[in-house]
């Protein structure tokens, strides 16, 4: 028998190279020739600070500290915070030189320091440099009537460019908001970078308003109107809400305003580390000055709100608020009421706002009962205050309230919007005793309004006593003292 012997061979597969990705190989090309660019840039700008920065008069380099706040000029309590941090620094640093980045080139930098002086009662200890700003209108929401809050924080990083290259500050300090800025000074202008957050860019209740298709002044009808428009804008403010919480966590301080302010940008920026409450400083000790009496006088009730002519601020529930008293006529033959609207214009848009609310009054048939005061000196808003029986407040989720802090400190009896900082923070019981009152919407407005003149005098100023006692902790002094605390990091 012939065995017939089958001898098998092995293959032994050998590994093949695969060829390489263009794709892959460019995309990191790109990534490579991307980073020695920006590094070539940080370079160079640090080479031009050396250039731009010149020695004091001790022969030493003075620490640049700058400010980015385009509306310096404005009147509103962003404005109080700005003043009071660069007096605060003057008074603790001799070596410190303050910057301001402004886009108010209609005023000149001692116009600009008067103004605060007139409207805050700020005085400045040393000059304060002023770096005017060509491309502001890059900021202004009229120029992006779609993708606002996209199209904004774009162009403030073409505004902050332009900041940057005119100074290249050694601590640079975002004080109103544009925090797509803070990359650009950290990593390109090589800055130890700050911020103080007055209202978060966005926040989860304005996603919420945007799930629950809510219309509000930044969520028109015709997208709660519809389910497609509504899904594509909350993917927008997803999208949004990441890139933000990115830019901010790049911040090496971060104060925030009040605990609702806090919540919100733990919450996007995840930066607990950094983050600290420094309530804005409330000029309160000028109001706490103006004497706290029974009042006496029958010839009339005034009625006030200080706030700048925003959307957000929403004038307009003020006003229907207050036709709705009077047309109810909820005070019987009590004496007649003046409701008077004090606040800042910043620019042509804010005056047009004030043009709509003046007209809203002729509609509403109260024209020769609402005054309007625009940018007012201070010592007429003292003079209002201290004539006024309510301080009025409307704002949803109003971020803080320095100016329902004013009206509290001033003596009168506070109404704000049940919500925000006013809600958390400010008319709150002090030591279990009432110190203002909160309300939603225009019903409950002109209800508490005629709930609090309903009141004898002696039961309101019961409450206004109350209040006063509650606002030292809003103080200057109080302001000053956390604001040093809190940047002490960015000095060492």
């Amino acid at each position: 028998m012939t065995s017939e012997i089958r001898s098998t061979q092995e293959t032994v597969e050998l590994p093949v190279a695969l060829p390489e990705s263009p794709s892959l190989s460019i995309s990191g090309v790109l990534c490579v020739c991307l980073v020695v660019l920006l590094w070539g840039v940080r370079l160079w700008i640090q080479q031009r600070k050396k250039q731009l920065t010149s020695a004091g008069k001790d022969g030493k380099q003075p620490l640049l500290v700058a400010f980015f706040h385009p509306y310096c000029n404005a009147g509103g309590g962003g404005e109080r915070v700005l003043w009071c941090a660069i007096r605060t620094l003057q008074k603790k640093y001799r070596n410190v030189t303050c910057v301001v980045y402004t886009g108010d080139r209609g005023a000149t930098g001692e116009e600009i320091v008067e103004g605060a002086f007139r409207r805050f009662n700020i005085k400045l200890t040393h000059p304060v440099k002023f770096v005017f700003l060509e491309k502001r209108y890059l900021v202004e929401a009229s120029l992006y009537p779609h993708f606002t809050l996209l199209g904004q924080s774009l162009g403030s990083v073409f505004l902050g460019w332009e900041a940057l290259l005119k100074c290249v500050p050694d601590i640079y300090i975002d004080s109103m908001g544009y925090a797509f800025t803070l990359p650009l000074f950290k990593y390109l202008g090589g800055c130890r970078v700050g911020c103080y957050v007055h209202y978060p860019t966005i926040s989860t209740d304005m996603l919420s308003v945007v799930r629950n298709q809510d219309t509000r002044f930044n969520n028109a009808a015709f997208i709660t109107n519809s389910p497609l428009f509504s899904k594509f804008k909350l993917a927008y403010y997803y999208f949004f809400a990441f890139m933000y919480g990115l830019v901010g966590s790049c911040s090496d301080v971060i104060m925030v305003n009040s605990s609702w302010t806090l919540n919100h940008i733990l919450s996007l920026w995840r930066a607990g580390a950094c983050t600290s409450i420094v309530y804005p400083p409330c000029d309160v000790q000028t109001f706490l000055d103006i004497p706290l009496e029974e009042e006496k006088s029958t010839r009339g009730y005034s009625i006030v709100s200080i706030s700048q002519f925003r959307p957000e601020k929403d004038h307009p529930l003020q006003i229907r608020a207050f036709a709705k008293l009077l047309k109810e006529k909820r005070l019987g033959q009590q004496p007649p009421l003046k409701l008077i609207l004090i606040g800042g214009c910043r620019n042509q848009q804010d005056e047009e706002r004030v043009n709509n609310l003046k007209r809203l009054c002729e509609e509403l048939g109260v024209s020769n009962d609402v005054t309007f005061r625009i940018n007012i000196p201070f010592e007429e808003l003292k003079r209002h205050l201290a004539e006024a029986t309510i301080g009025l407040h409307t704002m949803w989720n109003e971020h803080f309230g320095i100016g329902v802090v004013e009206c509290m400190a001033a003596g009168t009896v506070i109404l704000a919007h049940s919500s925000g900082g006013p809600k958390l923070d400010i008319v709150v019981p002090y030591e279990g005793h009432t110190t203002g009152f909160l309300a939603e919407n225009e019903d409950s407005y002109a209800e508490t309004m005629a709930y609090i003149l309903s009141l004898s005098p002696e039961k309101r100023l019961e409450i206004r006593e109350n209040a006063r006692r509650s606002v030292h902790r809003f103080s200057d002094q109080h302001f000053e003292e956390t604001f040093l605390l809190s940047v002490e990091p960015l000095f060492k």
